[in-house]
Formats: C-alpha cells, structure tokens, sequence
C-alpha cells in the first residue's frame, strides 16, 4: 500500500479546522453526518460546540451521537437530550442516530473477532461522514482518535456493549461481568471501525485535534486534565495513519507529560488497536506528514 498522507498544522484556531479539511480535496457528497464527541457531564476536555461550529457550518451536515453503555448522563435518550441541549448542541442540526433504543447490523467480512457490528439506525439516512475527533488518552482503549470514533462513537448502545465485551454480550446491564481479555476488545474496535468504513465506502474524510491532551477520554465524568501542550490539528483520509501520526507526535514529544500519557497509551495496549486495523486492509501505518502553515 502506498504512503497516506497525514497534514499537520500547529494552528488550532476554529479557522484552521475548516483548513484542514479543506485540503484533504474530498467532497463529502449527499447527506453529511459529522461524529464528534458531545463530552460526558463533568468533563472539561471536549471540544466544544463553538469551537466546532466554523467547520460544522461549512461542511453542511448534521452532527451525530449515540447513546452510551455505562452510567453517566448520556446512557439514556431523555438524559442524553438535556445534557445534549445544556450543553448547546441542540443549537446545531443534531442527530442522536439510536434515539429510540434501535440499530442497525452491519456485517464484518473480514474480521479479526467479530462478524457483526451494531450501529446507530439513523447511519442509514447519510451518505457520507465528517469524523472530527479530539485525540487524547482512554481509561480501557490507551488512547481515543479516529478509530475509536468509528468503533465506539458509531455503534449503538448495545453495539457498544457488543465492542466492549468482543461478541459476547447485547445487554449493557451485564458488560462488566463479561468481559473478554483485552486485546480482543481492541480488536473488536478495529473489526467495528471497518465496518463503518466499508458501510460509507470511501466518503469519508477524518480531522483529528490534538489539545486538552488528558490521559482521560471525554466519556470521562472526573478526568484528568491535561498533562501534555497542545500540539496541533491532523487530517486525512486513512482513520490508521492519522491515528498513527498523532501516536508518533505524542512518542517523539519532549513534552514534561509526554511520559505519563505513553504509559496510559502502552499499559493498555492500545496501539494494538491500528496495529489490527491495519491488518484489516482498510488503512496503514506507512505515511507522510506533511506540514501546513
């Protein structure tokens, strides 16, 4: 497979988001979907409703989320609206895409572990998909970017249930007593991030931020803060080389907090994660990084 390219800009202005993926050159044609994460309440590490808005606006699409599989303020549809609306996401064209408890099954054809992946019902009615992720640590996953947003961030609260527990189990009630050895579990994200991919067959374009770095994700009610600088935005249009190049910014860091977010990174195994993907054919570790002034 031949090189992807990742651009990287130390701009993180609102102005530059819209830069940056403008100049992947990809018209997101029909009905656009733009995952992001709305942010657990409590959680002071998201990024915010004004901060995306510039780029929501110009890419014209509706902004998309699911319900969660554990207790929090977003693990029901009644909850996850009013924090939704508390947080001034209903100011945007908002989509809750497993709103009524449904989802839709999409097959895996070559998988590592599972067959089947459970995403939001309303993915249907978009033809193509904007994932604008914030890149930072993750109590289970080592770390959060655009795989993850694909995997986790798409599947429905049941899909979640299912990623998490690599195939086991539907019921949320039940995850934590059943789930799998860990390295299944990022497999079956990666096996769920390709499904999505497949399902939106290359209208897709991928925007990773990286500040806010807490070595906590935004599902996170008490997070840390952040432990490292900011460093920049990424962009491209392969979810593995943009997950790997934001890996290899925060591995090449002289950052003083550069070492407590690899340990979070490494103690969980995550870059397992791209590594599976990768060996699912549907993006690679092999690019270049190109800088944008």
């Amino acid at each position: 497979m031949e090189k992807a390219k990742v651009y990287f800009t130390k701009d993180l202005s609102s102005e530059s988001l819209i830069k940056m993926f403008k100049i992947l050159d990809k018209e997101l044609k029909g009905s656009v979907a733009i995952k992001l994460h709305t942010g657990e309440r409590g959680n002071q590490n998201f990024l915010t409703p004004e901060y995306v808005k510039p780029l929501v606006d110009f890419a014209g699409g509706t902004v998309v989320e699911c319900n969660t599989a554990y207790e929090g303020a977003r693990n029901s549809t009644e909850k996850h609206k009013k924090l939704i609306k508390e947080r001034g996401w209903s100011d945007f064209k908002f989509d809750l895409m497993d709103e009524n408890d449904d989802d839709l099954e999409l097959k895996i054809k070559n998988h590592l572990v599972i067959d089947k992946n459970y995403v939001g019902s309303h993915i249907k009615n978009y033809d193509s998909m904007l994932v604008l992720s914030h890149f930072k640590g993750h109590p289970m996953g080592g770390f959060g970017g655009a795989l993850k947003q694909l995997s986790i961030g798409c599947a429905s609260s049941r899909g979640k249930t299912y990623i998490h527990s690599a195939g086991r189990e539907l019921d949320q009630t039940k995850l934590w007593d059943n789930l799998p050895k860990h390295d299944l579990f990022l497999e079956s994200m990666a096996d769920a991030a390709s499904s999505v991919v497949d399902f939106f067959n290359g209208n897709m374009a991928f925007v990773n931020v990286m500040k806010n770095l807490s070595v906590d994700c935004d599902c996170c009610e008490i997070a840390e803060d952040p432990c490292m600088k900011d460093i920049g935005i990424l962009s491209s249009l392969d979810p593995v080389a943009l997950d790997r190049a934001c890996l290899d910014l925060i591995y090449k860091s002289k950052d003083k907090g550069r070492d407590h977010f690899v340990e979070r990174v490494e103690s969980r195994h995550g870059a397992h994660t791209i590594e599976s993907a990768e060996k699912l054919g549907f993006g690679t570790t092999n690019y270049e990084l190109i800088e944008v002034e």
